[in-house]
C-alpha cells in the first residue's frame, strides 16, 4: 500500500510540475514578459499576494526540511522565482528518498520530516518557534483577508471574463498546483476524511487564508515548548516523534 502510495504521488506531482512547465513556456511564448505593468490590475496583484501566502508556508517547510541552510536557500529562492514547479521538483526529491527509509512508515511522513539527529533532539528542546509562527500566519491570514476586502471593494467580484488574461490563467494554475500540494498535508494531517473534504474545498475557495486558518488552528494545540515541526504532522505520528523527545 505505501509502495502504491508513493507511486501515485511521484506520478501526480511529476504530471503536474511539467503542466505547469509547460503552460510557463506557452504563455511566455504567446504573451510574452508577465513584467508589463497593464498586467497587474487589482485582481492579478490580489492573486500574487494569495500566491506568495502559500509560498511562505512551503518554504517554511523546505527551510525546516533542509539541514544545510545553502541548500534551503536555495530551494526558497527557487520557489520564489519558479512558484509550483519548484514545489512539484522538491515534493519529487523527496518522494525518491522513500526508498531508502523504514518502508512500514507513512509515506508522507518521510517527505514531511526531516532526518535528526540526537543533537537536533537536544535543540528542539530548548527552541521552539510556536509563537512566532502562530503571530507570522495570523499576520499573513489577515494580510489576504484585508487584501481580499480592498479588491472586492475597489475592483468589484472577480468573476469577470476580461480578468482572465493568459498570465492570470498561468497563475492561478500555479497557484491551484501549491494548493494541491498543501490539500495532500491536509488529507494527512485530518483523522477524518469529512473535516480533511472540508478545508480542502474551504482552501480551493479561499487559498491562502485557508492556510493560514488552518495552520494557526493546528499551532493553537501545540504548547510554546513544543518544537515546530510537530504541526506537520498527524496525531499517531505526532506522539512518536515526541517520544523520541523525551
Amino acid at each position: 500500500m505505501a509502495a502504491i502510495t508513493v507511486n501515485a504521488l511521484r506520478t501526480l506531482f511529476v504530471v503536474l510540475g511539467c503542466l505547469m512547465l509547460g503552460t510557463l513556456i506557452y504563455t511566455l511564448s504567446t504573451d510574452g514578459s508577465p513584467f508589463r505593468r497593464e498586467l497587474f490590475t487589482p485582481w492579478m496583484t490580489a492573486t500574487l499576494v494569495d500566491f506568495y501566502i502559500n509560498v511562505v508556508a512551503i518554504a517554511v517547510w523546505v527551510a525546516y526540511k533542509e539541514s544545510n541552510w545553502i541548500s534551503g536557500a536555495l530551494w526558497i529562492i527557487l520557489l520564489i522565482c519558479f512558484g509550483s514547479i519548484t514545489t512539484c521538483a522538491y515534493i519529487v526529491v523527496q518522494l525518491f528518498k522513500i526508498s531508502s527509509q523504514d518502508p512500514l512508515q507513512e509515506p508522507v511522513y518521510h517527505v514531511l520530516l526531516r532526518h535528526w539527529n540526537k543533537g537536533d533532539v537536544e535543540r528542539n528542546k530548548k527552541i521552539s518557534f510556536v509563537v512566532a509562527a502562530r503571530v507570522l500566519f495570523s499576520a499573513l491570514g489577515c494580510l489576504m483577508l484585508g487584501t481580499l476586502i480592498c479588491t472586492i471593494l475597489i475592483d468589484g467580484l472577480p468573476f469577470r471574463r476580461e480578468l482572465l488574461t493568459p498570465w492570470m490563467a498561468a497563475t492561478l494554475l500555479d497557484f491551484y498546483i501549491n494548493v494541491v500540494a498543501i490539500s495532500v498535508w491536509i488529507a494527512y494531517k485530518e483523522s477524518s476524511w469529512i473535516t480533511a473534504l472540508m478545508w480542502i474545498v474551504l482552501l480551493i475557495c479561499f487559498g491562502s487564508l485557508t492556510t493560514c486558518a488552518f495552520i494557526v488552528m493546528q499551532l493553537s494545540h501545540l504548547s510554546s515548548q513544543d518544537p515546530l515541526y510537530l504541526v506537520l504532522m498527524n496525531d499517531h505520528s505526532s506522539k512518536q516523534v515526541a517520544e523520541k523527545l523525551h
